[in-house]
């Protein structure tokens, strides 16, 4: 009825509620998050509200199909200098980019915290990997290792192992760290003595002690039948001219491998367990150069081989294979791609030598150093897609350390850490971070995340 009727109006309906972030769930969250360029955008993005930090912090499953879809994040490479106490850094350059840019400004690549020695010109810190986010240093006139992420500017010092464990030059250091609790590692330290004995010391940065194994036999695969006889071991090799059998340890996914000089078998040691095992290899695999030859995985976790038959790029082919079960449940290495490496190069550039860097969930890293240049050049290679692309373009230099961001602390969630205050631009631990003895050890406050939006407010 109308209001000339006497009636009153009818009541009007109240305001809807105003749509904020916060009612957008995780899910479309992490749809939109995909679609960010680099892990250091999706640092930025979500350190921009608590909802967002929640959202990414609290999906393992989305950590997984992020990294699937992007590339590892290379910020650049480690040069070991020639006289200089510390190696330099290169940083790869994006315009594209502006976070991957604040990421490198925001971190210590320059290797500040690592301490000098003023009363020894002779004292220098040697870089002996990169792996996790860390690079690991070894200071012979100190007698110390040194494990520092630039990034977060989380650094340990500790001492070299027992005299005991350390009486051949034949040695590799390899860092072990849980993406779910960066807090805490183990130095992994394998030394070999002649080719046949072996021995593991273990430093627990919960403990601050190293742990000293036993010497034990170099394991070794048995030889082939020769004329109906049974296989035999065979005998271990002499190394009285100092020269190793094994190249220098690659860590893969929990697991370290040594590839042997001459023969098509790597030696393997379980970081966990800390026990030794062999992987036979093609056996065309048997005799070729280290850098040839590189184990990594896949963007499944799959452990892949990549190989090149030869270093010019005009002749040779880069061939991949998967340690895979076979129809019958047999595992075994089962070749996958092959690419031809003229079309890992500029051809316009003329001839080019190539080398494989590194292999890195589910990419090559290849560098190439052309006729007539000084410098080289880095590109990446997806396995999956074959998909090319230019990282550094006469500007990289061998031998070199590539230096990749992980996913960040701030980023995983940690029932055990203290509670976070999270603000636009960064996030603040209220709890304390480390002890007395290593009070750097993942200081959030100094995060990658929190230098990322500093860099850009």
């Amino acid at each position: 009825m109308s209001p000339e009727l006497g009636l009153p109006p009818p009541a009007k309906r109240p305001p809807s509620a105003p749509t904020t972030i916060t009612d957008i769930g995780d899910d479309l969250l992490h749809e939109i998050f995909l679609l960010l360029p680099s892990l250091p955008s999706l640092v930025r993005a979500a350190l921009a509200c608590s909802t967002f930090l929640h959202a990414v912090r609290s999906s393992p499953a989305f950590r997984r199909r992020f990294q699937a879809l992007h590339p590892p994040q290379v910020l650049g490479f480690f040069i070991e200098p020639c006289h200089d106490a510390l190696p330099t850094f290169a940083p790869f350059r994006s315009r594209s980019d502006q976070d991957l840019a604040a990421a490198v400004r925001g971190s210590d690549f320059f290797l500040t915290r690592l301490p000098e020695n003023s009363s020894d010109s002779h004292s220098r810190w040697d870089l002996a990997s990169c792996h996790s986010g860390y690079a690991v240093f070894i200071n012979l006139t100190t007698e110390q290792i040194a494990a520092y992420n630039p990034l977060t500017q989380a650094l340990d010092i500790f001492p070299l192992p027992p005299e005991e464990a350390a009486v051949s030059p034949f040695f590799d250091f390899h860092i072990v760290i849980s993406v779910e609790d960066q807090r805490a590692f183990r130095m992994v330290f394998v030394q070999r003595r002649n080719t046949s004995q072996l021995c593991v010391a273990v430093f627990s940065s919960a403990t601050r002690e190293w742990q000293v194994l036993p010497w034990v036999e170099t394991p070794t695969p048995p030889q082939p039948e020769v004329d109906g006889a049974p296989p035999t071991l065979p005998q271990p090799e002499d190394d009285a001219d100092g020269v190793p059998s094994f190249y220098s340890g690659m860590q893969v996914n929990g697991f370290v491998y040594w590839k042997h000089m001459t023969q098509a078998y790597v030696l393997v040691l379980n970081t966990v367990t800390l026990q030794f095992s062999i992987v036979d290899l093609p056996v065309v695999l048997g005799v070729i150069d280290y850098k040839l030859f590189r184990l990594g995985q896949s963007k499944d976790g799959e452990l892949c081989l990549v190989s090149a038959d030869d270093y010019d790029a005009n002749i040779g082919s880069l061939v991949v294979w998967f340690w895979r079960a076979d129809d019958d449940g047999v595992e075994k290495w089962m070749l996958e791609e092959t690419f031809p490496l003229g079309t890992c190069i500029d051809v316009t550039k003329g001839n080019a030598i190539v080398q494989i860097e590194e292999v890195i969930d589910g990419y090559v890293y290849l560098s190439a150093k052309y006729v007539g240049q000084q410098s080289e050049s880095l590109v990446s290679l997806c396995l999956e897609t074959g998909k090319l692309k230019k990282l550094f373009d006469d500007t990289y230099t061998s031998p070199s350390n590539l230096y990749i961001m992980v996913w960040p602390p701030s980023l995983v969630y940690n029932r055990e850490e203290s509670q976070a205050n999270v603000t636009g631009v960064s996030v603040a631990d209220v709890g304390p971070v480390g002890t007395k003895e290593s009070p750097s050890v993942l200081d959030v406050k100094n995060s990658i995340a929190r230098k990322v939006t500093a860099e850009d407010t």
